[in-house]
């Protein structure tokens, strides 16, 4: 989602907001824009579309200066266009702001009342009235900022940059995420330390309501109550490497087949092959006294969660809720004293997922955060931090942070199961043996893109595809179709296998292409009945399994057939999240779509 650099260096600015904000491309954006202070006037550089019409720009109307914001914006309030882009300027403040403000329509309003005029559609630009309104009282930026913040309802960051004070910004954060870095005689804000990791590797964290005011010589910081406070600086390990895609024609495909790797590198954190046991990091309760789970996530990380839902009531027999973030607040769900509130997401900045999260510590939970980003805010609010090692993924649509979420879930559920007495010592030496064995069976997978290519234009020419599976892989199948309709655009849709026959079999032609999940197994011979009610039907499906399935599920009528390795039902998730992976992606390149930066799509979804 959104994302801002802001530097008051010694030296021109603006190409390094601009190398800052290509750092933060993974994100998605629909446009971008950049301002400095020029011989005492805001000047500024905006553009449409990718980065490199803004390089254009700058390249065509270079920008001078030594202070200056940048930011790249995914559109909430009007339309992405030029004149929607940041950064706003109103008169002397020049403005740039992630997240949401929910009561701008008063506030617009308010302003327009006093005689002010409005150039964009965004709810963005009412807070550079507002301070601008407060400097015209005779406040100074630091006062201005002070008055406008505890009007503003809803989460953001800003950063603001003042004509008439050209040694200083101002940068504030309610509900997103915004840093403080600090250089040699130069001093910068960022969304997060991938956009600071080419300046500096020394940041601070503001925390919720905390607002900075920025000159070379440092920051000094405030609290929602205005009080001075001081935020540790840590050492923020980001590369400043740029992520390249080596042989690989995407960041998504690079990542796909990075994923042996990196879960093997994050089960390295939670497993001790020698002794054959789970290890978590220390907390100072016990799993034991967990009465029930409660797994909150959206997107990708909901059907981690899912899967994960019967992982914890299988082998641990404790019940689990399983939240949507965006719904969990407004339900006002029953959550029992002593529960854990299990919270999963790829950036840790999600802004429903945060909200959830605060919203079940404030009922009494324990918080435990699975999380790819282990600075980021849902990590430092968490009781038990379990992060994915999957390094950064470029890629919008989520692949190799959703296995090592798996992993990560898979190692927790035996983890409680142990605690509470369901599983004895050679149970989950046994589980740790077959997780153990999940990246040489992914990599085995991996083996059969050049089929999964082949078979890229049956599903191309499709307007709409369903996948079915059963049980664990039922959540399997909406991840599938969640995939392919992220990158390809194509209508997809997941479901119980079971549920064809009450309702979405009334789809099926022999347009509807329909991918089956189907590792043998107890749930084997009824999902085989449920695909032959949809060829019955003239479906055309194309069935994935194993060898055993496979040839248990001979039939002439089949489309195709994809043969994964035979893995026990454990770690079949891992496996099988492979091959419709794959299938997205080789039918999203045959139809020419934007593979790593779908329309529409962010990375960091930091708005409700």
């Amino acid at each position: 989602m959104c994302g801002i650099v802001g530097i008051i260096g010694r030296e021109a600015v603006a190409e390094r907001l601009l190398q800052g904000l290509r750092r933060l491309e993974y994100r998605g954006y629909d446009s971008a824009g950049i301002c400095t202070i020029v011989n005492g006037a805001l000047e500024r550089r905006r553009a449409e579309g990718k980065l490199d019409n803004l390089a254009r720009e700058l390249a065509e109307h270079p920008l001078s200066g030594t202070v200056g914001i940048a930011h790249t914006r995914w559109a909430t309030h009007g339309a992405p266009t030029l004149g929607n882009a940041h950064p706003h300027i109103v008169d002397g403040v020049a403005l740039v702001h992630n997240g949401i403000i929910e009561n701008f329509r008063p506030l617009r309003e308010e302003m327009i009342a006093e005689g002010r005029t409005f150039e964009s559609e965004t709810d963005s630009e009412v807070v550079a009235h507002l301070v601008d309104h407060q400097l015209k009282q005779g406040r100074g930026p630091k006062e201005a900022v002070a008055a406008v913040l505890p009007r503003l309802h809803g989460a953001f960051a800003i950063t603001i940059l003042f004509r008439d004070f050209p040694d200083l910004l101002i940068g504030a954060r309610m509900g997103a995420p915004l840093t403080v870095g600090y250089g040699d005689g130069e001093t910068y804000l960022g969304s997060d330390a991938l956009a600071l990791a080419g300046l500096t590797q020394r940041i601070a964290y503001l925390e919720e309501g905390d607002w900075a005011v920025v000159t070379r010589e440092g920051a000094t910081l405030f609290n929602r109550a205005n009080e001075e406070v001081e935020r540790p600086i840590v050492h923020s390990g980001a590369s400043s490497a740029r992520i390249e895609k080596g042989n690989h024609r995407h960041y998504m495909q690079k990542e796909i087949f990075e994923q042996p790797i990196v879960v093997a590198q994050t089960l390295q954190s939670y497993l001790r092959p020698y002794e054959q046991t789970v290890a978590l990091p220390d907390i100072d309760w016990s799993f034991a006294d967990v009465p029930r789970i409660t797994i909150v996530a959206c997107g990708t990380s909901f059907y981690a969660g899912m899967v994960a839902k019967y992982w914890f009531e299988q082998f641990a027999r404790v019940p689990v809720e399983l939240d949507i973030a965006s719904e969990f607040r407004y339900r006002e769900p029953v959550l029992e004293p002593g529960g854990l509130a299990l919270f999963i997401s790829q950036s840790g900045e999600t802004a429903d997922t945060l909200a959830a999260l605060r919203h079940a510590r404030s009922e009494g939970q324990r918080i435990a955060v699975v999380v790819n980003v282990p600075t980021s805010s849902m990590a430092r609010e968490a009781d038990l931090l379990l992060p994915t090692h999957a390094g950064p993924e470029v890629g919008v649509a989520s692949t190799k942070a959703f296995t090592c979420q798996l992993a990560v879930l898979a190692a927790l559920a035996a983890k409680v199961a142990r605690d509470k007495g369901r599983l004895n010592e050679a149970e989950e030496r046994e589980i740790v043996e077959h997780l153990s064995e999940a990246p040489a069976a992914m990599n085995a997978a991996l083996d059969h893109d050049a089929e999964i290519q082949r078979l890229a234009p049956f599903v191309a020419r499709a307007r709409d595809v369903l996948y079915l599976g059963r049980g664990i892989d039922y959540p399997m199948a909406l991840e599938g179709a969640l995939k392919l309709k992220e990158i390809s655009y194509i209508h997809a849709e997941g479901y119980a296998a079971g549920e064809m026959k009450h309702g979405p079999i009334a789809l099926i032609d022999d347009n509807v292409p329909v991918i089956v999940l189907a590792p043998s197994g107890p749930l084997f011979e009824k999902t085989v009945s449920n695909m032959q009610e949809v060829q019955a039907r003239g479906g055309r499906v194309l069935l994935i399994s194993d060898a055993e399935g496979l040839a248990a599920a001979a039939d002439d009528r089949l489309v195709a057939r994809l043969e994964m390795p035979k893995v026990h039902p454990l770690i079949a998730p891992l496996v099988y999240a492979i091959p419709v992976q794959l299938l997205a992606y080789h039918v999203a390149v045959a139809k020419g779509t934007d593979v790593d930066q779908p329309r529409n799509l962010a990375k960091s979804v930091t708005v409700e």
